[in-house]
């Protein structure tokens, strides 16, 4: 039994082959674009998508004829509109990092919506989130506008238009965890919301419909020969899946462009903290199960800056040889709020800085500022989950490719003073998709799946607190000057 799992991520897509243990088989990856038309705003084009797609599955197909099944998963709130027929995207992808629907949700937490909107779908009104890119799309087009209420466009996260794709257009469909990143999803009824589609001028026709992560989607032969499509979730709810965070005051750590912190609170929905926001981790059986989540948005993204637009690094596998040829960061500080602020701030005016540079600054003390800024964002987000919680989050399940850096990875568990347990398998998003697949054939239950072994590596907190708190407090300075 082998299953072939799609991670569409925010950098790039990747095709990895699992064997029914979770084994990684084999993998191949293609990069696209990240398209800024303007300071602020991110776009993906979905048609170099969709080609990386057939790419990357050819490349596994052509070494591995024995591939049983498809599953997917993707990043979550990145939105498009495409047409029905044919497919086709009227507009590049708008990416959760893009900011251009901030006047939009800036005007309607002014008009006194954000707290009805929140006790429907967990979130915030804020631009992360799908829907208000959306309206600003069909303010801005009108011709598109037209199509949408015609019926001959449609709406629909990654997922949905690679699944509309996949199967030649005879489905048009998502999951429950990536429709409930859209701001018009009500995660207690499990429905689209009425009134909150006519508060972002969205038709309701436009949406797809909703399925469970473990469903059959539908029959795809992108492989060559007809296999079923079973096995779609958001990649951070994947990832979730993957950890086995199946009991609540389980929590997890998924290490991308961006960072999602998730921690499973249960059956039941419960409003998380300000600067959180309440997630439905999965749909099984109509049983909904609910997180807490803390969205960081510039992680690995932040390396990524350093290398591509400053040229700091040549190769990103430099990152840690570069930080040790340094003792510390010499008082530097990297505050990465290129597109705001996420958990706990949410400020998306916050622009990104860098504080504490002297002549004895060295290009090494900027690249480990940028890379323990991920750690201290971190630190922030549990801190804010360990206040509203009252759970201490001794451990943190911890998957994604920067944790193979070993620096990042002990000053994470130093500064957080949590044991942070890595997943040997870097793919958990993947795996999570595909561990839903194997639901949806019915060769696995939840109970297989949660006793299966499985190899990490666990690093313990080694610092001196008070040295700790020392550099937190220089990290919360400089956070402060931005906001």
């Amino acid at each position: 039994m082998a299953i072939l799992s799609l991670d569409q991520s925010t950098s790039a897509t990747k095709a990895v082959l699992f064997d029914e243990k979770g084994r990684v088989l084999a993998k191949a990856t293609r990069e696209h674009r990240q398209i800024y038309p303007q300071p602020g705003w991110v776009e993906h084009d979905a048609e170099e998508i969709w080609q990386n797609v057939q790419t990357v599955v050819g490349e596994i197909a052509a070494c591995q004829a024995d591939i049983d099944a498809l599953s997917l998963t993707n990043q979550r709130e990145t939105i498009l509109v495409f047409e029905r027929a044919t497919g086709k995207p009227l507009h590049h992808a708008m990416v959760w990092q893009c900011g251009r629907g901030e006047s939009i949700c800036r005007s309607l937490r002014e008009a006194g919506h954000d707290t009805s909107v929140r006790r429907k779908t967990g979130l915030p009104i804020d631009t992360y989130f799908s829907a208000s890119k959306i309206r600003w799309l069909m303010e801005k087009r009108p011709d598109i506008a037209a199509k949408l209420h015609s019926g001959e466009a449609v709406i629909g996260t990654i997922d949905t238009f690679l699944l509309h794709r996949l199967t030649n257009g005879e489905v048009f469909a998502t999951d429950f965890t990536n429709a409930s990143r859209t701001l018009l999803f009500d995660i207690s009824t499990l429905r689209w919301d009425a009134e909150l589609c006519g508060l972002f001028h969205v038709p309701m026709r436009a949406l797809p419909e909703v399925r469970e992560s473990s469903a059959i989607f539908g029959t795809t032969t992108i492989t060559g020969k007809e296999i079923p499509l079973t096995g779609v979730m958001g990649d951070s709810q994947a990832s979730l899946f993957a950890q086995r965070c199946f009991d609540p005051g389980c929590a997890k750590a998924t290490f991308g462009t961006g960072t999602s912190v998730m921690l499973n609170v249960g059956e039941k929905f419960l409003l998380a903290p300000r600067g959180a926001v309440t997630a439905l981790a999965w749909v099984r059986q109509q049983n909904p199960i609910y997180a807490w989540e803390g969205l960081i948005n510039f992680s690995a993204a932040t390396i990524s800056w350093l290398k591509n637009q400053l040229g700091l690094i040549r190769e990103e596998d430099d990152v840690e040889q570069i930080v040790r040829s340094v003792p510390d960061n010499g008082g530097v500080y990297l505050v990465p709020a290129f597109a705001g602020l996420g958990a706990p701030h949410w400020s998306a005016s916050a622009r990104a800085a860098i504080h504490g540079m002297t002549a004895h600054t060295t290009k090494a003390h900027v690249v480990r500022a940028g890379l323990e800024s991920i750690s201290y964002q971190i630190r922030d987000v549990l801190d804010m989950i360990r206040t509203g919680t009252g759970v201490e989050l001794r451990s943190l399940q911890s998957d994604g490719g920067p944790t193979k850096n070993r620096f990042l990875m002990q000053f994470t568990a130093d500064i957080t003073g949590a044991e942070i347990i890595v997943s040997e398998v870097a793919e958990s998003s993947a795996w999570g998709a595909a561990m839903n697949g194997l639901l949806g054939l019915g060769l696995r239950e939840v109970s297989d799946l949660r006793h299966a072994a499985r190899e990490t590596t666990t690093y313990r907190p080694q610092r001196d607190p008070v040295l700790v708190t020392q550099w937190h407090e220089g990290w919360t300075n400089a956070v402060r000057r931005v906001l």
